[in-house]
């Protein structure tokens, strides 16, 4: 095996990324603290070629110098809005006929072995902040919960790699991947 070498690639510039019919998943993020996990968040958006991100309450937005090191430029080609309440972004978003997850360890939470979107629905998943995870007011307006399984003695990943898991599982789902 020889790996690829970035030309090989076929990655779409910016223009073509921003014409290309994206997958129907916007990503929230609930008072997200870090810089960092943003920047990894965006990265992965735009690596599922997502919808749309939206940064809420404390989550810091671009231009930043931190959000770009783990970002990679992801913040540029990526569709990103701001708004002040979490709350409010949800209900924006269930007017506009999308379901809308908070990724959550809560009672009733669907697994997210079970959780398979068809092809044709539109998603918005909910990701909390690192120490307090998404608000309580935010998972009673959402349409459900969806807890990743987890076997040791944490019961916590760390936010990006959360919204890594749950969006690439969101996304393999709606592209009939499996």
């Amino acid at each position: 095996m020889r790996k690829l070498r970035n030309k090989e690639l076929n990655r779409l510039t910016i223009k073509e990324f921003k014409e290309v019919k994206k997958n129907s998943i916007v990503t929230i993020l609930d008072n997200v603290r870090s810089l960092n996990n943003v920047g990894s968040v965006f990265r992965t958006s735009d690596a599922l070629c997502l919808e749309e991100i939206i940064l809420c309450g404390i989550t810091p937005t671009p231009p930043h110098n931190d959000i770009h090191k783990t970002a990679l430029g992801a913040e540029d080609s990526m569709n990103w809005s701001y708004h002040e309440d979490t709350l409010n972004a949800v209900i924006k978003l269930q007017e506009k006929g999308y379901k809308v997850f908070a990724v959550e360890q809560a009672e009733g939470s669907t697994s997210l072995i079970d959780f398979k979107p068809s092809v044709d629905e539109k998603i918005a998943l909910v990701f909390g902040n690192e120490v307090k995870g998404v608000q309580q007011t935010v998972v009673n307006q959402c349409d459900g919960c969806i807890e990743i399984p987890q076997f040791g003695t944490k019961h916590s990943f760390n936010i990006s790699v959360s919204a890594g898991i749950v969006l690439w599982e969101a996304t393999k789902s709606i592209k009939g991947l499996g």
